[in-house]
């Protein structure tokens, strides 16, 4: 420790007499003194080519060390454009320091070596000791380095494959549950771009699953095992592999869920399986050597008097059956009932937190699950995804069955969630087959294109369309994510500057992995060949617009297919066949079906119906005769002219006894013009006696309808009203010596804040007030003169002047 002390002291003192001479030698005026002195510019040059060397040797025997690759550092100009190379491998160096420094101050434990290595570590030298190779540092969630881990794919006893064109043909060896034998599930067919697939091995076993008649039924909440005092058992090896399976045979109910990697491979990884009956939780290592025995799960994920719950499974149940062989029968999908129960979320997060108040830690999510052994965080974070999930689907099921209709099938919400759910778990996995021309598909460049705004020449398509080819070929080569290979931007910004070398082309991506460093060669003469190609190359709108009609023709097509589909499966609704519940694509119509038959135009037109009309009104309406159609002169007219009434008000004390009421007024219809203000009021002895609604015209109103500018009047006039009551109350309490010591104190913590004053309904004022001042007014400004200060006033109790409103 004390030589460690010195040699860091000398390397300080040397560093800092180093940085103190260079930021001399930067100061002066370095070609001033060239011209004058020659030699100092041979001493310069001299001293630059071996600080050069210095660094070129540092840089080497660093990367060496790394995980980085070293630049090539040949001269000074080479400095500027490798700058980021050198701040890799300085940032590898620091994180591999920092990693140290945590195993020496014990935050982070190292893995215990091998029994061999223990025993001979006692008589190896220290030195010797340092220089052999340690075990792999075990890293902490979201913070150790992942580049460290070594792929475990490479250790499958099935690798992965990325080179498949044909169809996924079904891992499955055997098929318990059959209702269907095996071979016969395996005959392929071709799909409408006359690719080979293979069908569904359980397709028909899903389409014509019943579920238990317990999904239709309300029933208690079965309470979920406590989950601090529980734990789960871990299945590492094909013993407890054959424990569970037993185990998860008795069972009526299972909740599933996996965990799922896809940064460091081409088509990703089912990193862990967990899965929970009423009473135990299981985490299954999905990452051994012999993933491929899970295919034994199939004896209860297929069996149909065992209800599979899954949450949000449309890529679990792809996920399954790509890495494990497995199909799930009899699949409940609380993903599915949360969306058909209205709920304002769809998450397992929210769900645990509406059902259960149990906050999952998030933060976990987008770990690496390829870690092992699991830490203790990561290991709790994947046992509550299924720890709670059955208690939420009771709880779930009983909302259902609260809020369906049986008897009317578009109300049934239980079975529109079953139905979406056998669809989910209709889904098949196909591979990714690159589409170069078109970009169709799950790794083509069309759904890049489309999502995102850009004018590409026809030189920069061609090498956009390029450069994205080339990196799904090096992921596959690599078994690498492409997105961990170069970002979806990079590709955007290398169409766009078509660099012509090295250097620019890292520039342009400016976060250059490794792997893209050890190409760079190869990339820049990918896209100078695209850049020449594009010369002559297609128009990007041209392309969109053939892969548009394309599309279209293919909805064309499949509307055509679904409508004979219909048209022959008619007669078969009649018999005692079960309906296919097979998912239909989403197709678009040549016409809108909204308003059903009206707008078709090969129907006769039809004189519409009037229908009839039943209005209740507060006050019946007199019966229509010949003497409402009749003129001053006695004559009935033929089509009689709709006049606007005009009414005058009656005051109250010239009413009858029996009308003077506090809510009402009399409004009465007068033939003339409307009675203005000094018109002499009629006399009551000329009108008539009687006020039947049934026989005068005179109509019984709540209230006069006030305009806009007598209700601010009126509030006005009652605001300054109520200004003057409390000077005089003031005043008056004042002069008998009354003080307002009774007040409660104002709460001036809980007030609402002086400095936000304006925000929300201040804005709305502001706006309104420039909408209702937005007229030009040129001396509006001339009375914005200093005021003088107000009258001191003295401090009373309640609140202060800044609060009150």
């Amino acid at each position: 420790m004390d030589s460690f002390k010195t040699l860091q002291t000398e390397i300080a003192a040397a560093l800092k007499s180093t940085t103190k001479s260079a930021s001399l030698i930067g100061g002066a005026d370095i070609p001033f003194q060239r011209s004058l002195n020659p030699d100092a510019g041979t001493q310069l040059d001299a001293q630059n080519a071996r600080l050069l060397h210095l660094a070129q040797r540092l840089l080497e025997n660093a990367a060496a060390s790394s995980d980085a690759v070293g630049p090539k550092l040949p001269d000074v100009e080479a400095i500027d454009a490798n700058w980021r190379g050198v701040v890799d491998v300085i940032d590898s160096l620091l994180e591999k320091a920092d990693t140290s420094l945590d195993e020496y101050t014990g935050v982070v434990k190292r893995l215990s070596p091998a029994t061999e290595q223990v025993r001979s570590a006692h008589t190896e030298s220290e030195a010797h000791r340092l220089t052999r190779p340690q075990a792999p540092v075990k890293p902490r969630p979201n913070i150790a380095d992942k580049k460290i881990i070594a792929k475990p794919q490479l250790k499958f006893e099935h690798a992965p494959s990325n080179s498949e064109t044909g169809g996924f043909r079904p891992l499955v060896t055997s098929k318990p549950h059959a209702k269907i034998p095996l071979e016969e599930c395996l005959q392929t067919f071709k799909d409408r771009r006359g690719r080979e697939q293979y069908p569904h091995p359980y397709q028909t076993e899903i389409e014509t699953y019943e579920y238990p008649s317990t999904v239709y039924e309300h029933s208690e909440p079965q309470q979920y095992p406590p989950f601090e005092t529980t734990t789960a058992t871990l299945v590492d090896t094909p013993e407890a592999l054959a424990t569970m399976l037993s185990e998860l045979k008795t069972a009526k109910e299972i909740a599933i869920d996996l965990e799922h990697h896809d940064n460091r491979s081409y088509i990703g990884m089912v990193s862990l399986m967990q899965i929970s009956t009423r009473d135990k939780d299981w985490i299954v290592d999905t990452l051994k050597p012999w993933r491929r025995k899970l295919e034994c799960l199939n004896e209860v994920f297929a069996d149909p008097s065992i209800l599979k719950i899954l949450h949000g499974a449309y890529m679990d149940i792809v996920w399954l059956q790509r890495d494990l062989g497995l199909y799930v029968v009899g699949l409940f999908d609380t993903y599915h009932a949360a969306r058909a129960l209205g709920y304002p979320g769809a998450s397992l997060a929210y769900l645990l937190e509406r059902h259960v108040q149990f906050t999952a830690q998030k933060q976990y999510q987008l770990a690496d699950w390829r870690v092992r052994p699991l830490s203790k965080e990561l290991f709790e974070y994947a046992r509550a995804d299924t720890h709670f999930l059955l208690y939420i689907y009771d709880n779930m099921r009983n909302e259902l069955v609260e809020k369906s209709d049986f008897s009317n099938p578009e109300k049934n919400k239980v079975q529109d969630v079953l139905q979406k759910s056998k669809e989910t778990a209709l889904q098949r996995y196909e591979h990714p087959v690159y589409d170069t021309e078109m970009g169709l598909g799950t790794a083509g460049w069309y759904k890049l294109v489309s999502r995102t705004p850009v004018h590409f020449t026809p030189q920069q398509f061609s090498v956009f369309r390029a450069v994205h080819r080339w990196r799904d070929d090096l992921s596959r080569k690599e078994d690498e994510s492409p997105l961990f290979i170069m970002p979806n931007h990079a590709v955007f910004t290398i169409a766009r500057m078509i660099p012509a070398d090295k250097v620019a082309l890292f520039n342009a991506i400016q976060h250059v992995s490794h792997i893209i460093r050890a190409h760079a060669d190869e990339l820049v003469a990918v896209i100078a060949k695209a850049k020449e190609d594009g010369v002559n190359g297609p128009e990007l709108h041209n392309v969109l617009q053939t892969i548009a009609d394309m599309q279209r023709a293919e909805r064309a097509e499949s509307d055509a297919a679904i409508k004979v589909a219909e048209v022959t499966a008619a007669p078969a609704v009649e018999a005692s066949v079960p309906q296919s519940t097979v998912a239909v694509p989403a197709t678009r119509a040549s016409s809108s079906e909204f308003w059903g038959e009206l707008w078709k135009a090969n129907q006769a037109p039809q004189q519409p119906e009037i229908p009839t009309i039943d209005i209740g009104l507060a006050l019946p309406l007199p019966p229509l005769t010949a003497q409402v159609f009749a003129d001053s002169n006695g004559t009935a007219q033929a089509t009689p002219k709709a006049e606007k009434p005009q009414h005058t008000f009656v005051p109250k004390e010239e009413r009858p006894a029996e009308d003077q009421r506090t809510d009402t007024f009399v409004v009465k219809h007068l033939g003339g013009r409307k009675r203005k203000r000094g018109d002499a009021v009629e006399d009551q002895s000329t009108t008539a006696p009687a006020l039947d609604p049934m026989t005068n015209d005179e109509i019984m109103l709540d209230a006069p309808e006030e305009t806009p500018e007598a209700i601010r009047v009126r509030e006005k006039a009652a605001r300054k009203a109520a200004r003057k009551q409390k000077k005089k109350d003031d005043a008056a309490a004042h002069a008998a010596g009354l003080n307002h010591s009774d007040e409660p104190a104002f709460d001036y913590a809980n007030a609402k804040s002086v400095l936000h004053a304006e925000d929300g309904d201040g804005k709305k004022k502001k706006k309104d007030k420039k909408k209702k001042n937005s007229s030009f007014a040129p001396f509006s400004g001339m009375t914005d003169a200093p005021k003088g200060l107000p009258r001191a006033q003295k401090e009373v109790a309640g609140r202060s002047k800044t609060f009150k409103s």
